[in-house]
C-alpha cells in the first residue's frame, strides 16, 4: 500500500460530457492521490467493480444527465451488497438543491454543484476520506 488516498472518478450513465470529471481527476492526482478515471458511459456495476478492484477509498461520480437519484442510489446499493460500505461516495454535476438532502439520506457524503472549485473538492476529500496506513 502506498498510503495515498485512492479515488475512482466515474461517469455513470449516458451523459457524454466528461471535462469536469477529468478536471477533478487531475486535481486529485496533482494533490497526491491515486486516481482511476473510468471513462464515459459506465454502468453502476462497472463503477463498483472498478472501485473494488482498485481498493478505492472513495468514488466520485459526475452526473450531468439528470439521472443522479437512480445512479447514486445504485452505486451505493452495490457497494453495500459487496461489503464495501466504507467506500466514501461523493459527486457533482447538475443536481437540484432539493435533491441533495435525499442523496445524503442514501449515503452520498457530498455533492459539489457547478461553481465548486477544485481546491474545495481536494480539501474535502482530504478531510473526509480516511488515508490508508
Amino acid at each position: 500500500m502506498s498510503g495515498r488516498i485512492r479515488v475512482v472518478v466515474a461517469k455513470p450513465g449516458l451523459d457524454g460530457h466528461d471535462r469536469g470529471a477529468k478536471v477533478v481527476a487531475r486535481a486529485l492526482r496533482d494533490a497526491g492521490m491515486e486516481v482511476v478515471y473510468t471513462g464515459l458511459h459506465q454502468t453502476p456495476e462497472q463503477v463498483v467493480e472498478t472501485a473494488l478492484q482498485e481498493d478505492a477509498d472513495a468514488v466520485g461520480l459526475s452526473v450531468l444527465s439528470g439521472a443522479h437519484m437512480t445512479l447514486f442510489a445504485r452505486v451505493i446499493e452495490l457497494l453495500k451488497e459487496k461489503g464495501a460500505e466504507d467506500v466514501v461516495v461523493f459527486g457533482g454535476g447538475i443536481v437540484p438543491e432539493e435533491d441533495v438532502p435525499r442523496l445524503a439520506e442514501m449515503g452520498v457524503a457530498k455533492i459539489f454543484t457547478p461553481g465548486a472549485t477544485t481546491t474545495e473538492i481536494v480539501d474535502w476529500v482530504r478531510e473526509h476520506v480516511s488515508q490508508p496506513v
